[in-house]
């Protein structure tokens, strides 16, 4: 059995056309079975239709009436979600940067469903497009790229809750396909990145350690660009409002899970989900921070496939974060492309194609499983992933090594 997993043999040309196949149908049947069963803006069991994407359309509206500061009071936001949606309506709080309310006043101009569909199809068709131009001369062709995609379990959790994660992965997978050629472009779409803050430790690790000083300089041009603008629109009351809103996203979002623990794949929530403090899930995510930020490092200073590079600082976002969602796996795709890309291209190493099918599934099963049994699979499945990216950037080393060798050893 190891054997098959360390090769990837069991996963074989009939096992790919037929999974991602019968994934995809899943997919389709899930999306179809919830739009014939509901009722106006509500799905069967009475929830907004996106669920999440409800808040961020209140917030549009409350930003569109003058009052861009108001998402960031809790009691008030609620207040407001129960005025559009009903009194027994779910709530959701609003934790991200003033930033994100540009798209969210621009999405509230239309009606409810109309700017849910908008939202939906724009970063969609971005995400497709981010994936396919990563796949890009591979021997792939390209619908079988587009279906995998798809079929991503990941898609179809981040359009169950009309969430950003499409989005998140098409400014990764278009910063790192700009990277080398285009580096202000790639700090371009890496400063856009702004409305997740809790994932800006990694990226900045790698162009730093990789010396990307152009696409850094753009970045942080691009992101002081966004905070003016951001300022002139909307006030410096609404980053004072995010600012003071900081204390209860902590206590009540990352440290209570207030969204549950299994829905959330950080190693925080899985220490969390286990029984262990709040000082423990601390400490255990921060060692694995660590321990992350220092193979990012070394790997980005080494001569590994920039493929390998781009895939391991995608994956060590949702490792240097105590919060990360379910649907925020969305982002893993561009990983995926490029990692297939270069073993189409090369050959796949020990354990990657076994690993990048756990992690291709993992998002259909860690919160039932999570919540089932307690077991954080989500966050042990990216752990062993990132770990076999840095293991194959390894034999990288040891064969940049032995090439070498015969030219120190020359008289």
């Amino acid at each position: 059995m190891w054997e098959k997993l360390r090769s990837g043999d069991w996963l074989d040309e009939e096992r790919l056309r037929v999974y991602p196949a019968m994934l995809l149908l899943l997919a389709v049947a899930c999306v179809a079975a919830v739009l014939m069963t509901a009722t106006g803006r509500f799905d069967a069991n009475g929830h907004p239709l996106g669920t999440d994407f409800s808040q961020v359309w209140v917030a549009g509206l409350e930003t569109l009436r003058g009052h861009p500061e108001a998402p960031f009071d809790l009691e008030r936001h609620i207040t407001q979600q129960r005025a559009e949606f009903g009194a027994d309506s779910d709530v959701y709080g609003w934790h991200y940067p003033p930033f994100f309310l540009a798209p969210a006043a621009a999405l509230a101009h239309l009606p409810y469903l109309e700017a849910l569909a908008v939202w939906q199809t724009a970063t969609l068709a971005l995400y497709l497009a981010a994936v396919l131009a990563l796949m890009r001369g591979s021997v792939a062709p390209p619908w079988r790229v587009a279906l995998m995609a798809l079929a991503f379990p990941a898609a179809l959790v981040n359009l169950g809750h009309g969430q950003n994660g499409f989005l998140t992965a098409a400014l990764l997978g278009f910063g790192f396909l700009a990277l080398r050629r285009r580096p202000a472009l790639a700090g371009v779409c890496f400063a856009l990145l702004a409305y997740k803050p809790q994932f800006a430790l990694a990226l900045p690790v790698a162009l730093i350690a990789g010396g990307h000083w152009r696409a850094l300089v753009a970045a942080a041009a691009s992101l002081l660009v966004m905070t003016l603008a951001s300022i002139f629109a909307f006030g410096p009351e609404s980053w004072i409002a995010f600012l003071q809103s900081l204390d209860v996203t902590r206590d009540l979002v990352v440290e209570r899970g207030a969204a549950g623990f299994p829905k959330i794949q950080s190693v925080f929530a899985a220490m969390r989900l286990l029984g262990a403090g709040i000082a423990t899930a601390y400490a255990a995510q921060m060692l694995v921070t660590t321990a992350t930020v220092a193979g990012l490092v070394w790997l980005w200073r080494g001569p590994a496939d920039f493929r390998t590079k781009a895939a391991g600082a995608i994956v060590a976002t949702f490792l240097t974060t105590p919060y990360c969602l379910d649907y925020d796996m969305t982002a893993l795709a561009p990983a995926f492309a490029l990692l297939v890309s270069q073993g189409l291209e090369r050959g796949f190493r020990p354990y990657m194609k076994s690993a990048l099918a756990a992690a291709f599934v993992i998002p259909l099963a860690a919160r039932p499983i999570a919540t089932a049994l307690s077991l954080p699979l989500g966050a042990v499945t990216i752990a062993a992933l990132f770990a076999i990216i840095l293991s194959n950037a390894r034999d990288a080393y040891f064969r940049h090594a032995d090439a070498a060798a015969p030219l120190r050893s020359a008289p």
